[in-house]
């Protein structure tokens, strides 16, 4: 079958779709499409129930644990313009059903469109994970050589990284969300270690859960990263200054007195199963490593140091 209509339920597939070079057979992406920015000019087919722009930590974590505990959709589907997409290929995922559209909003597109789409899922949990869905999602679009192309690229920066190591490698903890405080897990730990740390709490491949701050101060973390699930360098520090600076138990942590507190672009660089993520390594080596890495070239503002 060929595909000529492509809607996109996974922002981290949108990105992958304008790296193939296929945006013109894009006809639906969601409202977290953000990237390229012509991505959210698409039309829009999935929105949220929750506005986190005007939302803080704490009230986006209990309207999305009301909304799970009540079996209420945290996205919608817009019927009229997945119609009007009317697609040969929905991609979506299963990571995560707080961070993007899940099985529900897929399985109520299929039951309204008259012509059943192409379903693929990318599930991602780790680098290689990632890698291998490039190579997925190629082959459906008869896209194999550019699909070789991209990974060749993504596994020479990988390399590199890989092989400038610390001997002593310092405890590195990454924190998901501030309020309550989350774990950063799936893909994120094998980036700390492959970028020179050692990672505490979660290890490769787990879901992010919930930690308390005994949890931390036990870990005693050299560096700490922090990266809130969808949220940019400027809204992360916003939320560390408004949630943690004054917090007495905090303070006392050893990363906290020796100014080794990070804000990363979590939206952009963490948060998405992307091939993005391979740039994330590549901050992360920034941040562990200096000055092994100083002169590695990342994106500006992708991260600060915040302490």
């Amino acid at each position: 079958m060929s595909i000529k209509r492509i809607v996109s339920f996974l922002p981290s597939a949108t990105e992958l779709l304008y790296e193939f070079g296929v945006q013109d057979n894009l006809y639906g992406v969601t409202h977290e499409c953000g990237y390229p920015a012509e991505a959210s000019l698409k039309l829009q087919v999935i929105d949220s129930v929750i506005n986190s722009d005007k939302l803080t930590s704490k009230e986006i974590d209990t309207m999305t644990c009301q909304l799970i505990n009540d079996k209420k959709d945290i996205f919608t589907l817009n019927e009229k313009n997945i119609i009007e997409a009317n697609p040969d290929l929905i991609i979506s995922q299963e990571t995560c059903e707080v961070c993007a559209a899940y099985t529900d909003q897929v399985s109520k597109a299929v039951k309204i469109l008259e012509k059943k789409p192409i379903l693929h899922s990318i599930d991602p949990h780790n680098l290689q994970e990632i890698i291998d869905s490039v190579t997925e999602l190629g082959k459906i679009l008869e896209k194999e050589t550019k699909a070789k192309e991209i990974i060749d690229s993504l596994e020479k920066r990988i390399q590199i990284v890989k092989k400038i190591q610390n001997n002593n490698r310092p405890k590195v903890l990454a924190i998901e969300w501030i309020e309550p405080f989350f774990t950063a897990g799936h893909w994120v730990p094998e980036m700390i270690h492959i970028a020179g740390g050692n990672n505490m709490i979660s290890k490769i491949g787990e879901h992010s859960r919930r930690l308390d701050i005994q949890e931390i101060i036990e870990s005693d973390p050299d560096i700490i990263i922090m990266m809130p699930c969808g949220f940019d360098t400027k809204r992360t520090i916003l939320e560390y200054n408004n949630i943690l600076k004054k917090n007495k138990n905090w303070n006392s942590l050893k990363a906290v007195k020796n100014n080794q507190i990070f804000a990363v672009d979590a939206n952009s660089f963490f948060s998405k199963p992307s091939i993005r993520t391979i740039e994330g390594l590549e901050i992360l080596a920034k941040i562990i490593q200096p000055n092994k890495f100083e002169n590695i070239k990342i994106t500006k503002d992708s991260f600060s140091q915040i302490c």
